[in-house]
């Protein structure tokens, strides 16, 4: 049996047991029959990802049983838990997991955004006018290398992380939505991001105050660029999954995809938070540029360790299921 006959057997009794777990989050409608209903196609299910665990590790479908099994396995014998552990559970699991599911969309985010610095760096750093016609106007008249660092006293630190919180929220969830148009919008954002920053490196390099520049950058940088990175993962995700969409109809990989997409990206408003709050009072604070280095260096390993306990975590519970 292949995968197509396999979905095609199967996707009804799956389609039914989604609808019995919305059905069945509501109390008010558990009854004895849809309960045995339940119990049933749960069975059925957990017994169709065996199958395709076994036959079809690499595919959608693996993923999608996966997923199936584990909520309808939730409802049918866990207690209602606090949102609190709802929360911790997202980020201690889910979150991670998705992530370490879709790396490779990652990954290809940052090489675009390198790809764009690279391009934008070399352009700048043959001739620094080039700055002009790569940067916005606004951007490339405001700045001067020399006047940085100065004039941070005046900032409303507040308002500033605030601001800049926003702002990046914004552009992931634009990098996000960029995955409706096949990708091509979110191709564009993470490319334009390096570009950006590619040619500031570039003027900073010509000014001799390189070193300056990036302990401005990479303290909230590090946290921010990685956000990113995860949010332009998601549009590309469900880029590629319209633009190939297997032997699935692009509707069901729009629904599907559409979901872990989402979250992947709310999984990332505590690193934009994170980012901006450094961004906000540390950047601009009166400490030493290499204390500035320091904090960027603490938060790559806070995201290392992050990363590896949750999968540490996945594996224990993997086990355990």
């Amino acid at each position: 049996m292949n995968v197509k006959q396999f979905v095609k057997m199967h996707r009804e009794e799956w389609k039914q047991l989604e609808q019995l777990i919305k059905t069945m989050r509501r109390r008010s409608s558990i009854t004895g029959d849809r309960i045995t209903q339940y119990h049933r196609l749960y069975q059925k299910a957990a017994q169709n990802l065996s199958y395709s665990q076994t036959y079809f590790p690499q595919d959608e479908v693996t993923h999608y049983l996966n997923g199936l099994v584990a909520k309808s396995h939730n409802l049918l014998y866990k207690d209602q838990v606090s949102s609190f552990k709802q929360i911790r559970h997202f980020f201690s699991h889910t979150f991670i997991g998705l992530l370490l599911e879709q790396w490779k969309f990652v990954w290809v985010a940052m090489i675009l955004f390198l790809i764009g610095g690279l391009g934008s760096f070399l352009s700048v750093m043959n001739d620094p006018l080039h700055i002009y016609s790569i940067l916005p106007a606004e951007i490339a008249k405001g700045v001067d290398p020399d006047q940085l660092g100065k004039g941070h006293g005046a900032v409303d630190s507040s308002l500033m992380s605030a601001s800049i919180m926003t702002n990046n929220i914004k552009v992931a969830i634009f990098a996000f939505a960029g995955g409706i148009t096949f990708g091509l919008v979110t191709v564009y954002l993470m490319v334009y991001n390096g570009i950006i920053i590619g040619a500031l490196a570039a003027l900073f390099w010509h000014h001799g105050k390189s070193y300056d520049f990036w302990a401005y950058i990479v303290p909230h940088g590090m946290i921010e660029l990685t956000a990113i990175f995860i949010a332009g993962g998601a549009g590309l995700l469900m880029g590629y999954k319209l633009f190939v969409p297997g032997p699935y109809s692009r509707s069901f990989q729009l629904k599907q995809h559409a979901k872990r997409s989402v979250q992947l990206l709310l999984g990332t408003i505590p690193l934009f938070v994170i980012a901006g709050i450094i961004e906000g009072f540390i950047t601009p604070a009166a400490i030493s540029l290499e204390a500035k280095y320091i904090v960027a260096f603490l938060t790559v390993i806070g995201l290392i360790l992050y990363v590896v306990i949750g999968k540490l975590k996945l594996r224990h519970c993997y086990k355990r299921f």
